[in-house]
Parts: C-alpha cells; structure tokens; sequence
C-alpha cells in the first residue's frame, strides 16, 4: 500500500498576502509573527515557518462536503512558498515530533475509522488506516490544537 501527502495549493491564499491588517480582519483572517519553531505549520510548504516570519492565520474548510463531517478550522500559511512536492510513503516535516489524530474517510466523506499517533508513530497508524478497504483519505489534525494538517490519498 502506497500513500501521497501533499501540502495545499498556495493559489487561494495568494490575494491575502498583500491586505492590511484590517482587511485581513474582514475575511475573518490574521498576519501573526513567527515566535518559535515549531509551533506554526505552514499547511502549503507542509515545514514549520522560522521565527520572525509573517504567517497568515485563516479558517479553512479541509473536508468540503455535504455530510456531518464537513470540516474547518484555522490554519497558517505562508507568502510566497511553492507547494510541497508530494511526499510519497514518508512524512512531511510538520508530522515529526507531534501527536496527530488521523481521519479516516469513505468515498462519500463519511467518517470510517481514526486513530491517534504520538510522535514516531504516524506511517504505522497511516497503513492501519489505509488496511481498511473503505478508507478512501485520512485526514490528518494536529491532536492538541484540533487544526488540519495534510489530506493523505491512498495511491
């Protein structure tokens, strides 16, 4: 069994970037400096940012569809970084080091299974998910914050 992470397209953050403070405030959104590392996981570059960047703190539907179980929580993503090149059976650097809760989801986007994974733990708990003929995705969370980390596809 094969797996692909991959962060989220940077396209429909980019008009954020350039709003001041207050328009960013409109779209429900925040520019919040870096403090420490880690601690604010781009969900674009799928790497935590370096202190003393900008990161922009918004609300995003990671799981847009029309059951129970549609999703959205806030997220940080960074100006000007490319989209993670997919990471093939083995983690992105926001994975490592942190409890992540897992999501299983079916074809239709109904909740299936989920599983916990502490530090160390998140291919084997990915592949026990992914056993599971009716698990299409999973979602990843960081399991402290509750926020999205990454869509991961069974390939």
């Amino acid at each position: 069994m094969t797996y692909r992470i991959q962060g989220l397209d940077p396209r429909p953050f980019e008009h954020l970037f350039g709003l001041s403070d207050q328009r960013l405030a409109e779209h429900n959104a925040r520019r919040v400096k870096v403090t420490n590392k880690p601690g604010f996981p781009c969900r674009v570059s799928l790497e935590d940012a370096e202190p003393g960047e900008q990161v922009v703190l918004l609300n995003h539907v990671s799981h847009d569809v029309e059951t129970p179980y549609r999703s959205a929580y806030a997220i940080y993503v960074r100006e000007g970084v490319p989209q993670s090149e997919p990471f093939v059976d083995r983690l992105p650097p926001v994975f490592k080091g942190r409890p992540l809760a897992f999501r299983g989801f079916d074809e239709d986007g109904m909740l299936r299974g989920a599983l916990l994974a502490m530090p160390g733990d998140a291919d084997a708990r990915i592949r026990e998910l992914f056993e599971r003929a009716e698990i299409a995705t999973i979602h990843a969370h960081n399991a402290a914050y509750g926020c999205f980390a990454a869509k991961i596809e069974r390939i």
